[in-house]
């Protein structure tokens, strides 16, 4: 019987309601189910993220591997997707798929992530070296960020009406600037989609691999703002913040070899995007109270450096 975590219980159904509870009901059935059929042995503690159980596994001749299976949403659709683009280059390898049970057998890599080292350009970098690595072909079906295009900018255009803000027009001028120039001009390339620290982990064939992709096919620029929104609460104790995200911009875009400005843009738009949904939403660091309007404050200020005073919408230059 697995033992399903209280962290991973709490979260799903707090987020999904009646439907998480059938779920978690049924993941430790679903997990033996899987181990016997891919002739798994568990081996280790299991673990989780934000939805989904990983369980340490030894698999044909004692490879180490993990089992994971994911909350069933479209959102998780074309994770193992990615992994067969990517082949084991940069991330870790797929060793089977179930789709229907959002499950995978995976290749295990050690618990130590990139969040886990001191060096702010040296996590920006190996990050951005990764990403470069990971903008290979996309395969069909894969969902195009081109298509979200308009999605993205009816949402600007309606949080900037409703959502209480300090944001200056030119900001959002900017964000929606950006969907509309560069929005349904991207190139068929995989991107990870979440590339943060925490989702790039230390690794015995690699010095790092990447784990949990969103699947999906776009500007490989795209991921300078995912992984800029992951270091905004370190760069908020800065000396100056404005200038340490600038620092974190270019040197991803440096090591991964994009165009500077288009890697500020989508920056810019994630960041505007970040702060309506916290606005909306809260963040996971901070749902509510005075330390969400901080962290609220901070970002828009941030933003508002990453737009720049007297520049016209859309250009970080």
């Amino acid at each position: 019987m697995t033992l399903v975590p209280e962290a991973l219980a709490h979260g799903t159904v707090e987020r999904e309601g009646e439907r998480g509870s059938v779920w978690l009901a049924e993941l430790p059935g679903l997990v033996a189910e899987l181990l016997g059929r891919w002739d798994c042995t568990r081996d280790g503690a299991v673990t989780h993220g934000g939805v989904g159980l990983v369980v340490p596994v030894r698999w044909r001749d004692g490879v180490p591997a993990v089992v994971k299976v994911s909350f069933p949403h479209p959102g998780n659709v074309h994770e193992p997707d990615a992994f067969e683009a990517w082949g084991g280059a940069g991330a870790v390898r797929l060793y089977a798929r179930d789709d229907a049970r959002f499950a995978m057998l995976l290749e295990r890599a050690r618990p130590e992530t990139l969040a886990e080292v001191a060096d702010g350009d040296r996590v920006v970098t190996v990050a951005a070296r990764l990403g470069r690595r990971l903008a290979v072909p996309a395969p069909p079906g894969v969902p195009l960020l081109r298509d979200r295009a308009d999605a993205w900018e009816a949402e600007l255009l309606r949080d900037a009406r409703e959502v209480p803000h300090t944001l200056g027009s030119r900001a959002v001028d900017a964000a929606v600037a950006t969907v509309r120039e560069l929005g349904g001009d991207q190139p068929d390339l995989m991107v990870h989609g979440d590339l943060h620290p925490r989702n790039v982990l230390r690794a015995e064939r690699e010095p790092w691999l990447a784990i949990d992709p969103k699947g999906c096919a776009g500007d490989p620029a795209y991921d300078g703002g995912t992984l800029l929104k992951s270091r905004v609460p370190a760069l908020l104790g800065a000396d100056d913040p404005a200038g340490a995200v600038r620092r974190v911009l270019d040197v991803f875009a440096e090591a991964a070899e994009l165009d500077r400005e288009r890697v500020y843009r989508w920056a810019q738009f994630h960041a505007v995007s970040a702060v309506f949904w916290g606005r909306r939403h809260g963040f996971r660091v901070a749902r509510g109270g005075p330390g969400l309007d901080r962290l609220l404050d901070a970002a828009e200020r941030l933003v508002e450096s990453l737009t720049g005073p007297g520049r016209r919408p859309g250009v970080t230059g």
